[in-house]
């Protein structure tokens, strides 16, 4: 098995070339995408020989291409981190989007983003497999039509999946971040047991009682690692020269990290085992991402004032829509989610604001070891 691993990754360094540029990375994701195509149509034709298979549900075409999608998003992911690895183990070089030398995704980083990709893989083609059932009313799939509609599915995936994890940037990083909480959160929606559980607020989505809490709580953790990922991303670059910078991005970097533990905590801790520990995750989370907006030009002075005025902005309509909840006029629910989608849009904002500060910056990126840790 190890021969093999090992004669997959000489093929693919054979295909990368030296230079690693566009034209070859797309090259690759092709070959790759095609041998998926190959092995989703030889795994699922024996599958599906001699039966009619329906569009979703129970033992479907949709539930294969979900399962085998998901695993086929994680291979391909892991396939593209091999041709990503540089070949030589210079620890100066500038690698996965980050503008300080040295500095690298760490295992955990690309675990929790390899389970982001397949988990919008499975719920992706269940959902596509919904909207067709309910297109083609009892319509059956033979085999070979639908072992072919299998391996173009695992093709794509695999294509996506690949050219996501050879090419990981912030931006990327940001949006895949963004389409696994979207997908997550409505797949919780729509699995809930309890129809109204809007009722309460968003954290009924995560109840033990609720059948869509596991992937609800699941959503939370995954999608917090990434965040604390996301602000190491977005930090890196910014200028770090002066004392007072430094101290100022390291209390930025803290605070975004906060955010994603938080964030990971109230998928931990359900409202219904964990009351008080979970309401004061998700209140902190609020309360570190208020600090870090309000403090924003203190703390970073080379920030564009438009953005600082945005994040005010954020906040304000977040201390608004509390007082409407205190008053009685919006329900908890509305709070949580327009919160949430506040939040993480301006962080996903200030991935891009802070890049552009270091590509305008004339100081070049600081050492491998003036970089803080925190």
């Amino acid at each position: 098995m190890h021969a093999i691993a090992e004669r997959v990754r000489q093929v693919l360094r054979q295909v990368r070339g030296p230079a690693r540029d566009d034209a070859v990375l797309e090259a690759a994701a092709l070959i790759v995408g095609a041998l998926f195509l190959v092995i989703g149509f030889l795994v699922a034709f024996p599958v599906f020989f001699g039966h009619e298979m329906a569009i979703s549900g129970t033992g479907s075409i949709g539930n294969f291409a979900a399962y085998g999608g998901a695993a086929t998003a994680a291979l391909a992911f892991a396939l593209g981190r091999l041709v990503a690895r540089p070949e030589d183990a210079d620890p100066d070089a500038v690698r996965d989007g980050f503008s300080v030398p040295g500095d690298r995704l760490r295992w955990y980083d690309l675990l929790a983003i390899a389970f982001a990709h397949a988990a919008i893989a499975y719920l992706g083609w269940l959902g596509i497999a919904k909207l067709l059932e309910q297109s083609f009313t009892d319509a059956p799939v033979f085999a070979f039509p639908g072992a072919v509609l299998i391996g173009v599915a695992f093709a794509l995936t695999a294509y996506v999946s690949f050219l996501s994890s050879v090419a990981l940037t912030p931006m990327t990083l940001s949006l895949v971040l963004a389409v696994f909480l979207v997908i997550g959160a409505f797949a919780s929606m729509l699995a809930s047991s309890d129809p109204h559980w809007w009722r309460d607020n968003l954290s009924a989505l995560g109840m033990s009682s609720n059948s869509a809490s596991y992937a609800f709580n699941i959503t939370l953790i995954i999608a917090g690692v990434m965040v604390t990922t996301i602000s190491r991303y977005a930090t890196a670059g910014l200028p770090a020269t002066d004392p007072v910078d430094r101290r100022g991005r390291t209390i930025v970097r803290t605070g975004l990290i906060l955010i994603g533990i938080f964030l990971a905590c109230v998928g931990i801790f359900p409202v219904d085992e964990f009351f008080a520990v979970h309401n004061t995750v998700a209140t902190g989370m609020a309360v570190a991402f208020a600090v870090i907006v309000v403090g924003l030009p203190w703390l970073l002075r080379t920030i564009p004032r438009v953005f600082v005025l945005l994040g005010w902005a954020y906040v304000l309509v977040i201390v608004l829509l509390a007082v409407f909840f205190a008053t009685g006029y919006y329900n908890l629910t509305a709070v949580e989610l327009i919160a949430a989608v506040l939040i993480f849009s301006w962080i996903i904002v200030f991935l891009r604001t802070a890049g552009s500060i270091h590509e305008r910056s004339p100081e070049p990126a600081a050492a491998p070891d003036a970089v803080d840790t925190a």
